[in-house]
């Protein structure tokens, strides 16, 4: 398989938390994967053109206020599939790792993929009767999913690393669903064998390289406040951040972590 890293919705700048980094502006990390017999797979959908086209009614107010988009088409994923020489049509298969508007955005742009994703998530925007329902109706954009989705819900039905996996339907084990829960009901990471490692894409389990790679824990004051108002229960994502940790400590030289918006994370990969 051949993975391409994309930013797929620059946002607003960061200032660097020590002298280490220069300020960068936030990303939206998506992954592109090019399989051998399932054609091609995104990993997250960044911002859509949809969002680009009508950011008010997509995104709203508030998050236009705070996140800053670039609101570029040009950084949308299905634009970057395009240069790459693929058509939208060849993405088969979409793997959310949550659906925040910045993670779903580009749904409508690939309307025939099938689109995986936790089944709390899920019931979460689907079902009024769920526990987390409201939940999602307040954080989950509606415009981004109109267009009906190829839903494919996902279970956890083996393990990965010690952690919980979920196999994805038309897809290899290569591919897997690794539940992290707590910034949203049924957040969870994506995991990819390469041929040297496996990559981990964490989402918004958490949002700062310091938050997993320091010790002590180092997060960032701006980015924190983005947690604290999106997360959906901050006990259960304070103990999948403990996971992560573990995960890199007694795995790192197995599974590279990577989250959705670090840009200094972003910038380490490489771009085809």
């Amino acid at each position: 398989m051949r993975v391409h890293h994309l930013n797929c919705g620059s946002m607003r700048t960061l200032p660097p938390v020590d002298d280490s980094t220069s300020p960068e502006r936030i990303v939206c990390h998506c992954l592109l994967i090019e399989t051998d017999a399932d054609g091609l797979v995104l990993v997250e959908t960044g911002i859509g053109l949809g969002d680009v086209e009508h950011p008010r009614e997509s995104l709203g107010a508030d998050f236009l206020a705070f996140a800053e988009p670039v609101l570029d088409a040009g950084e949308t994923a299905v634009r970057q599939v395009a240069r790459l020489g693929f058509s939208p049509a060849d993405v088969r298969h979409i793997a959310v790792t949550h659906l925040h508007r910045d993670h779903a955005g580009g749904l409508p742009d690939f309307p025939h993929a099938r689109v995986h994703l936790h089944e709390a998530e899920y019931r979460a925007a689907t079902d009024p009767g769920d526990e987390y329902h409201a939940y999602g109706v307040e954080h989950f954009s509606e415009p981004q999913r109109a267009h009906g989705p190829r839903w494919a819900p996902a279970r956890p039905d083996g393990s990965w690393f010690g952690l919980p996996a979920a196999r994805l339907e038309g897809l290899p084990d290569d591919i897997l669903l690794i539940p992290l829960t707590g910034h949203t009901p049924g957040h969870s990471g994506v995991a990819v064998r390469t041929a040297d490692r496996w990559l981990l894409h964490a989402g918004d389990a958490y949002f700062y390289q310091g938050e997993i790679e320091a010790d002590p824990p180092v997060s960032h004051p701006l980015l924190d406040l983005v947690q604290e108002n999106a997360q959906a229960d901050r006990d259960l994502r304070l103990e999948t951040l403990h996971r992560l940790r573990a995960l890199r400590r007694e795995h790192g030289g197995e599974v590279e972590i990577f989250s959705a918006h670090d840009p200094w994370e972003f910038r380490r990969q490489p771009h085809l």
